[in-house]
């Protein structure tokens, strides 16, 4: 259940950065509330992983190696922003060190 709730937490705080994204920075602010919902409730669910057990090292890991994957690859979906090979390199090489961390992480 620990890993469906950081799920959760990390598709809430992708939506909402990608929503201040699209609020231009809050010219447009019709996308004010979504982000601010967004990213209380994400906030609220990695709390909720974390009162469940699971390490701080590993979700903060796991929920920023996955948040920095997509929104780069959702930039440039949904606004056309750049992602080169070497940018997927650099995300490829986030989420080795954050598996390297959850993999070895109990080994101790």
């Amino acid at each position: 259940m620990m890993w469906l709730t950081l799920a959760g937490g990390i598709i809430l705080e992708v939506c909402a950065t990608l929503a201040m994204r699209a609020s231009d920075g809050f010219r447009n602010r019709a996308w004010i509330l979504p982000v601010v919902i967004g990213y209380v409730a994400s906030f609220t669910l990695v709390s909720m992983t974390l009162s469940m057990g699971m390490p701080v090292g590993i979700a903060y890991g796991v929920w920023s190696a996955c948040g920095v994957a997509l929104v780069a690859v959702m930039g440039k979906v949904l606004f056309d922003e750049p992602l080169t090979l070497t940018m997927v390199a650099g995300i490829a090489l986030i989420i080795g060190g954050v598996l390297t961390i959850e993999l070895t992480g109990s080994a101790g």
